[in-house]
């Protein structure tokens, strides 16, 4: 791979873990700790990304090389890098848990190319300092879940992580897929994901909380001069400013969340980027039916705390964390604080212009944060299902009538019969409302349409169908891998052939595991 140009700015600037053992420990004044990814016995491509191969410098045939494959599955040190994991605590679930680090990451290397520069990770490469009670490996169903979901976003226009390759190991890993005590071997995978940098608010989290102060103001201003060039000023005043950015890059990523339908489903402060960017893809999922209450997460089922409707004001309260981390820096609440309170009015205000945009409706009135509550709500009167739903409404016209308007969007409806009386009188009210809303706007339909129909994608990675590729690759079968990797590079086109993935969750997918809510498990 003549072209990787390595650049190791975060293993040479910052100071590593002296104690180069790699046994599960507390790991303190440091940042990282160097490690080894452990070898595959037997790894095989299963798939890899040409686009992001030729983002970080790997040419189409290299993907295909001996090199390629012991690289980016472990098997081989790359010439002139040192592989290590990070370390970082976090909030889980709203509870400080510590220190937790790069589990079952390691970062291979950082890579200059066209004057960007990215991270290089493996994701289920083996054991790190930080595995604490786990063995650091994945298995083949969550790498091809995230192999899969990363792309899937990256084109949906969410900022996002990106997948360069995923392998299989040859190993068999031991997992208890529902943590009920019933554990069984599956294949052991490994993807390599792709970022600007893995830092994440609970890398400041972790110096604060043990007051390695000199260790943060060092880690804060590496921060700001490689990723954030354009912050200038005054030390406090880069401090804030490196604040506000990240809260401002995150709020625009939640928005984009919401618009698609994607729940994250495990939003701890350690799987929050500081570039605003989608980490770490676990229990996600999309919401099938609109409820704002669901969340994929087994592990959250009870509290709920990462549902849908949840997710922006999660996000600050993540926020919180990271302005708690950076306030000996600041030593001042107020502008911090008022950054925060900012962040919900704002996004908000944002929210509701992509809603709005979502309807088809690109001017604003006094009556519209009205329509959408109420749109809100008739959408969880009966299952409907948000993505066919908002696709659909690009067919309404202007001069459509209320039975009309209904009739185009009736293929969203989980149970149509329950579509009458109460329930229909609802949806009757909502169009009559909406269709009178829409001949104010100054579009023709079919300019509208088109609007609507790049913010309202056809297809997005269903667990359904994330599971259906997942089974027949269990039996070495990655024809359905490929066949959704293209599909969802082109998300909001037509693909007449593939009309088949524009359907509602079928019925046998409701219970399947896999398919309705996931574990952590990988």
């Amino acid at each position: 791979m003549k072209n990787l140009k390595i650049n190791n700015r975060f293993t040479t600037e910052l100071p590593a873990d002296p104690d180069e053992a790699n046994e599960i420990r507390q790991v303190k004044n440091t940042l990282f700790s160097y490690v080894n990814p452990t070898k595959p016995s037997n790894p095989t491509l299963i798939h890899a990304s040409e686009e992001v191969a030729k983002m970080v410098g790997i040419t189409a045939d290299e993907i295909q090389s001996k090199e390629f494959l012991n690289a980016f599955s472990g098997k081989e040190i790359l010439p002139e890098t040192r592989p290590y994991a990070m370390c970082y605590a976090g909030h889980q679930f709203g509870n400080w848990a510590g220190q937790l680090g790069d589990g079952r990451a390691i970062n291979l290397t950082e890579v200059e190319h066209n004057n960007e520069f990215f991270a290089l990770q493996l994701k289920g490469a083996g054991k790190t300092p930080y595995s604490r009670t786990a063995d650091g490996l994945a298995v083949l169903r969550s790498s091809i879940r995230e192999y899969l979901c990363a792309e899937a976003m990256h084109y949906l226009g969410v900022p996002t992580t990106r997948s360069l390759s995923l392998m299989l190991s040859g190993d068999q890993v031991l997992r208890d897929v529902l943590y009920n005590g019933n554990p069984a071997y599956e294949k052991g995978a490994i993807v390599c994901r792709v970022a600007p940098s893995f830092i994440r608010f609970g890398s400041f989290e972790m110096l604060t909380a043990r007051n390695e102060l000199k260790n943060l103001k060092q880690f804060v201003e590496y921060t700001i001069k490689h990723y954030f060039p354009e912050i200038k000023g005054e030390p406090k005043e880069q401090y804030l400013q490196f604040f506000k950015t990240i809260a401002d890059t995150t709020r625009k990523m939640i928005v984009d969340w919401q618009r698609v339908g994607f729940v994250h489903g495990v939003m701890n402060t350690d799987n929050m980027s500081i570039h605003g960017i989608t980490i770490d893809y676990g229990p996600y999922g999309w919401l099938e039916n609109y409820d704002p209450n669901w969340t994929p997460n087994t592990t959250d089922s009870q509290n709920r705390r990462y549902r849908f409707g949840n997710q922006p004001q999660v996000a600050q309260w993540n926020l919180y964390q990271l302005a708690n981390a950076l306030y000996p820096l600041i030593n001042e609440a107020e502008p911090l604080e008022n950054i925060l309170q900012s962040f919900i009015t704002d996004f908000e205000e944002e929210y509701k212009t992509m809603f709005l945009s979502k309807l088809g409706l690109f001017t604003s009135t006094e009556t519209d944060s009205k329509l959408i509550a109420g749109l809100e709500a008739v959408l969880q009167l009966s299952e409907t299902d948000m993505t066919i739903f908002f696709r659909n409404l690009s067919k309404i016209t202007k001069a459509d009538s209320v039975e009309n308007a209904i009739e185009k969007i009736q293929d969203s409806f989980y149970l149509p019969n329950e579509i009458k009386e109460d329930i229909l009188d609802s949806w009757k009210k909502w169009f009559t409302v909406y269709l009178q809303r829409l001949n104010k706007e100054a579009l023709s339909d079919g300019d509208r349409a088109e609007k609507m129909n790049h913010i309202n994608p056809k297809y997005v990675l269903r667990n359904y169908m994330a599971q259906l590729a997942i089974d027949e690759a269990d039996k070495g079968d990655y024809a359905a891998i490929n066949e959704l990797y293209l599909l969802l590079q082109k998300p909001y086109d037509e693909q007449p052939q593939s009309e088949k993935w524009f359907a509602k969750r079928p019925d046998w997918a409701r219970s399947k595991v896999g398919c309705s809510m996931l574990s952590c498990s990988s």
